[in-house]
């Protein structure tokens, strides 16, 4: 039996984790977010990510960086929390703090063979495509489940 905490990582243990699945020639897919509150449109998203390759890491943005991009009453859930509601899943192998407005910087050091993110991006916009491209990685996107968001979830709860 492991710990959730087994699956969360500093950037530099997260980096020497994926070295040793790199030994086993295992691919690895790289997506990142808020995940403030988790709801079956992220499991579906995250469950589709992980069958492009054969170990998913997500970058999570931190408190600070969530309400920099979304408002200072977000996020609703700390970041332990939702980096353990995270790790819990399965399919998520590893879990990474971030807390610069974007990824960017993490993804220079992880170096994921295929980055995803939703498609409501194009793959050019999204960031790290120039990294992955230099590298011949692969950049994806991936329909979200229809009639899902955390915010929608909030603006129910809050008019009810």
């Amino acid at each position: 039996m492991y710990s959730t905490s087994d699956k969360i990582f500093s950037s530099q243990a997260l980096k020497a984790r994926i070295q040793a699945w790199r030994v086993h020639a295992q691919r690895i897919v790289f997506t990142n977010g808020c995940f403030d509150i988790l709801h079956p449109g992220h499991i579906d998203y995250l469950e589709k990510a992980r069958r492009l390759g054969d170990r998913l890491v997500i970058g999570l943005n931190t408190d600070a960086s969530v309400q920099r991009l979304k408002g200072e009453n977000r996020p609703i859930q700390d970041e332990n929390a939702r980096a353990r509601l995270l790790a819990a899943l399965e399919f998520v192998d590893g879990v990474c703090h971030f807390d610069e407005e974007t990824p960017y910087e993490l993804i220079r050091l992880l170096e994921p063979d295929v980055l995803v993110k939703g498609a409501d991006y194009q793959p050019e916009e999204i960031v790290g495509y120039d990294l992955l491209q230099a590298r011949g990685g692969e950049v994806m996107t991936l329909e979200f489940l229809e009639g899902y968001s955390t915010t929608k979830i909030i603006n129910k709860i809050i008019n009810s």
